[in-house]
């Protein structure tokens, strides 16, 4: 089982998206079985007596424009957000964040990275310019194609990755 983190400032928008726009990629290739996708935030500005925000509208509009959304799989109707924890770090496999201040805030919470878990996401690019860039955040460009984009691109790098590895 290949255990996948993605992570964002509030997990409202980037990372959730990348959570289904993976899970979509993995279930219509018939190897959902072989991940466990989740998402989760630096931050709790999206969490509020501890019930996380659902995904934001425009985000979730985002999905439905690419038939994401479904499946009993990809149903993101209930995702929420929640804050990334210490223990996250050794449950999962790839933490993979959107932009670099979440690779730093994401090691302020599970501590330092000794297993070199905590990427990001577009470090998987095929395209090697992309390589070390941030996912863009829709929150403050309104771009959510852009977001769709980058995210679409990190993750189809990131199982070819897998492919290569022979892990999937």
């Amino acid at each position: 089982m290949i255990k996948v983190l993605f992570i964002c400032h509030g997990n409202i928008c980037r990372s959730p998206i990348s959570e289904f726009v993976l899970k979509d990629m993995v279930e219509k290739r018939g190897i959902q079985e072989q991940f466990e996708i989740a998402s989760a935030a630096t931050s709790a500005e999206e969490i509020w007596n501890g019930r996380g925000n659902p995904i934001y509208p425009p985000a979730q509009a985002e999905l439905k424009k690419h038939n994401i959304g479904n499946t009993p799989y990809t149903n993101f109707a209930n995702k929420r957000a929640r804050q990334v924890r210490k223990e996250d770090y050794q449950y999962y496999d790839y933490l993979l964040c959107a932009d670099s201040a979440n690779i730093r805030n994401t090691i302020r919470i599970t501590g330092e990275d000794t297993e070199n878990k905590i990427q990001l996401l577009l470090d998987y690019s095929f395209n090697p310019k992309r390589r070390g860039q941030s996912i863009t955040d829709p929150w403050y460009s309104n771009r959510f194609d852009e977001t769709y984009r980058d995210v679409y691109d990190g993750c189809e790098g990131f199982l070819k990755y897998l492919e290569d590895k022979n892990m999937i």
